[in-house]
């Protein structure tokens, strides 16, 4: 008894007053959410830190959440105590326990498919949601933060044993998964699962947002290669399948990675075909036959790939073909599909974030 006793009163010292639990919540669904878009553009190990700080945050979450309910358990309880902001705060509770739910077993590899979506998509999905809920949650019983509620030595305590609970959650996780060998073991840093085989039919397909073209007739097909070149040229699906060959990890945001080996033309010698490249050439676009695009540093650029093979086959449609953009160490929305266009410019291209999400749209 006198040990629970102990646990408990070093427990309520942990607990932030309440005040600073609420906006304590807001400060780390923000940075969840930030880190979580963030991410999406990271594919090399060294960016494991934001992963790592995205899991962490999520455990302090937990806490925080804990801490919050043990205060309002009564007014959830008792409808006698309902007011118009109850709803409110009921879906932001469920939304929150959603995304924690999702997040929590998509680690230990259970990927469950819900409809086109996996249970990573359905996570972000929840996490883009909660956001907007605890802000408006939090407009229901606005109460500004005092600096008496952060000041204290203890607060500081509070957040370091928070992330380094995290920390430590993440790798007892880990050790978890490596044990009993779940799905969960073979993840990337990214938190992505391997997809083993070769060829078009071992990876899924996946379009980002709206796109969905219809087949690209071979015959038809031109790519352009333009911008800031001397000797702009078009060139047909045979002229690209030049025959180079580079083994390349593609690593997709819905949850998936594979390694592949892609066949078709260096991005180098489709710039060296179109001639010389202006003294102000910076960047190099791609776009897709769906408006989508995306752009890479020229050095970066020439050492890609169009891919118009994968695993010694022709690559399918729903994989991008004609043509798609292979690019190691970026992620899977930036290997753009049914490149169109290749263009050689001087400054970098803004608007792709926004095309990015209405792109495939009549």
């Amino acid at each position: 008894m006198k040990a629970d006793s102990r646990l408990r009163a070093a427990l309520d010292r942990l607990e932030s007053p309440p005040r600073a639990v609420d906006w304590s919540l807001l400060l780390f669904v923000s940075a969840e959410v930030v880190t979580g878009l963030v991410s999406f553009t990271v594919g090399v190990p060294e960016g494991w830190p934001l992963f790592w700080l995205h899991r962490a945050l999520g455990v302090g979450i937990v806490a925080l959440l804990a801490w919050k309910l043990a205060r309002v358990r009564r007014r959830l309880t008792n409808p006698n105590l309902w007011r118009r902001s109850t709803a409110l705060s009921v879906l932001t509770l469920v939304t929150a326990l959603g995304s924690l739910a999702t997040g929590i077993v998509w680690v230990f590899g259970l990927d469950v498919r819900i409809s086109y979506w996996t249970l990573l998509s359905v996570h972000v999905g929840f996490g883009l949601a909660l956001l907007p809920l605890v802000v408006a949650h939090a407009a229901t019983r606005f109460r500004a933060p005092r600096r008496v509620d952060f000041e204290r030595r203890r607060t500081a305590v509070r957040y370091t044993v928070l992330l380094a609970a995290g920390a430590v959650v993440y790798r007892i996780q880990e050790a978890l998964n490596d044990l009993f060998d779940t799905p969960g073991a073979d993840r990337r840093f990214t938190g992505s699962q391997p997809r083993d085989g070769e060829g078009n039919g071992s990876f899924p397909i996946t379009s980002w947002v709206a796109d969905d073209p219809d087949p690209i007739d071979r015959e038809d097909y031109r790519l352009r290669v333009d911008g800031l070149v001397s000797e702009p040229v078009e060139l047909t699906a045979d002229e690209l399948a030049a025959g180079h060959e580079t083994e390349a990890l593609l690593d997709c945001t819905s949850g998936w990675y594979t390694v592949q080996e892609w066949g078709g033309i260096r991005v180098g010698d489709l710039l060296d075909a179109a001639g010389d490249v202006g003294e102000d050439a910076a960047y190099v676009r791609f776009t897709s036959v769906t408006g989508y695009r995306w752009s890479l540093p020229l050095d970066e650029a020439r050492e890609a790939l169009l891919a118009t093979h994968v695993g010694g086959e022709r690559l399918r449609h729903g994989h991008g073909a004609p043509a798609r953009l292979v690019a190691p160490d970026r992620r899977g929305f930036q290997w753009v599909k049914w490149v169109t266009q290749v263009e050689v410019r001087s400054e970098y291209d803004l608007g792709q974030w926004v095309v990015t999400l209405i792109s495939g749209f009549d």
